[in-house]
């Protein structure tokens, strides 16, 4: 008998599966179950988005494009972020299309992270980036932020966890399970700390366009002296309910960018053909499609904050992303528990929050991506469950 433990890449071996997925397999095995677990949105991607994506298929646009994308889509990538964010890539050696933002994330940390090597990971925060980072032979060293600080990254967390081993901080902003976002000047007093320290930056920028403040997303990469120690990961999943066409993009340093693309060239070769001529349509021609997404995500955004909080769960209101991270600590029962607990007796599945690291234990992520019905029908089964657990507790 072959004993594949002896085959088998020991660091991925010791990388625990991601927490969301447990929950969704118990959910696939039940009826009448409503998910308020997946960050999908419920939009169709708009017609004319799909229809350039139909047209360049039946043109025959099937064959492999350049390794780092096509020119045009490279191009018009380059144009949104300097015009939405007064950032300005070079689109022939600054900026890669990925296969969605999560091949960008894993092509940055293996382009820049060695064995040994601390990473700063801002916790709560995507399950992805701890453990790329530890298959890389690198070492991520969880950053807790605070729900009494809005979930935002301090400069004292960024001085408690630093050693002259970090080399890089992952930053997930717009947040990811929490909706917390950064503001202008808060980047400002974050960057002295990372320019003094010399670390680099992986700013995972996914939900920018879904930010819910007058003043909108601003990346770190525009603030003085960061775009030259930033690689910025962003994509079309979430911005133009593109989830299925599997396309991102990277920007940064042409040094690091030329490595990323190596990366991409031998694991990759390129992203879906017709997915990119859809993108550069989005891009073109999507800004109206993004306003009425955010319009309606803000409505919804507004409401669950607002049902949580009457049926007794204190939530913290998100100003980016699409989804809520209330507070289940005043019911007793672990995160995990509470989930398991709610999908079982009211068949409703939603995240526990330590799926994002430690300090998210006490908590639990929904997401408010799907119809009001859903939500509604999904946190009046909620209320009911945490009416039946006090109840429990006075017997």
């Amino acid at each position: 008998m072959i004993d594949y433990n002896d085959f088998l890449n020991k660091d991925l071996v010791n990388v625990k599966p991601s927490g969301i997925r447990k929950f969704f397999a118990i959910a696939e095995e039940m009826e009448n179950v409503i998910s308020l677990g997946v960050g999908e949105p419920d939009f169709l991607t708009p017609w004319h988005i799909r229809q350039q994506g139909i047209d360049y298929l039946e043109r025959g646009a099937t064959r492999y494009t350049a390794n780092a994308g096509l020119i045009e889509l490279r191009n018009e990538i380059s144009n949104f972020y300097a015009r939405k964010y007064l950032v300005k890539y070079d689109p022939k050696s600054e900026v890669l299309v990925t296969v969605g933002g999560s091949e960008g994330i894993d092509m940055a940390i293996r382009s820049i992270i060695s064995k040994g090597d601390e990473v700063l990971v801002v916790e709560p925060s995507f399950v992805c980036y701890k453990p790329i980072v530890e298959v890389c032979g690198g070492v991520a060293i969880p950053v807790p932020t605070k729900s009494e600080n809005d979930f935002k990254l301090t400069c004292d967390d960024i001085e408690q966890y630093v050693t002259n081993k970090t080399k890089a901080i992952v930053f997930p902003y717009p947040n990811n399970p929490t909706g917390a976002i950064m503001t202008a000047r808060e980047l400002k007093e974050i960057s002295k700390v990372i320019i003094k320290h010399n670390l680099f930056v992986i700013s995972d920028e996914i939900y920018s366009e879904l930010t819910y403040t007058p003043q909108g997303h601003t990346s770190i990469a525009s603030i003085e002296n960061m775009q030259e120690r930033t690689i910025v990961i962003n994509g079309f999943s979430k911005t133009y309910s593109m989830t299925g066409w599997r396309l991102g993009y990277a920007l940064g340093p042409a040094k690091i960018i030329e490595q990323m693309t190596k990366l991409h060239q031998f694991a990759i070769m390129s992203a879906p053909t017709n997915s990119q001529y859809a993108a550069i349509d989005a891009l073109k021609n999507g800004d109206s499609d993004i306003s009425k997404m955010v319009m309606d995500y803000d409505m919804r955004r507004r409401f669950t904050v607002d049902a949580f909080r009457k049926i007794g769960l204190d939530c913290f209101e998100p100003k980016g992303a699409f989804y809520v991270f209330p507070c289940i600590k005043s019911t007793g029962l672990s995160s995990d528990e509470f989930c398991e607990r709610l999908i079982k007796e009211k068949h409703v599945a939603v995240v526990p929050g330590n799926a994002f690291g430690d300090c998210g234990e006490g908590y639990i992520r929904a997401s408010y991506c799907y119809s009001i019905d859903n939500i509604k029908e999904a946190i009046s089964r909620i209320g009911e469950f945490v009416k039946e657990l006090k109840n429990e507790d006075k017997n």
